[in-house]
């Protein structure tokens, strides 16, 4: 009886204190922008790889090729971007509009 006291007082506190998080779910560190500015702009919209931004990618394309690589473009690890930012960085892509600073093969 006392463990589900504890267990109902834990689960009320993180409904409390992350009202806008689902319990276990991870938050990205870096936002999107970030992750795209440290890992993915380095080649896409540099003349290295294709432009990305504004092309409406569907975002579960977007999740495989960076876990998995296409033709010249590595893998990343998760330990590299996280599967929570990689998510949003992916939800991102797909809603981004291009920049016209940006240029690609």
């Amino acid at each position: 009886m006392k463990r589900i006291a504890i267990l109902a007082a834990g689960l009320a506190l993180a409904g409390t204190a992350q009202a806008a998080q689902k319990l276990g779910e991870v938050q990205p560190q870096r936002s999107p922008e970030q992750v795209y500015g440290a890992v993915c702009g380095y080649c896409h919209g540099k003349n290295v790889g294709p432009v990305i931004r504004g092309r409406a990618l569907p975002a579960s394309a977007v999740e495989y090729i960076v876990r998995h690589g296409q033709n010249a473009m590595p893998a990343f690890r998760p330990t590299e971007v996280s599967p929570a930012e990689l998510k949003a960085l992916a939800a991102w892509v797909e809603k981004s509009s291009a920049d016209p600073k940006e240029k690609g093969q």
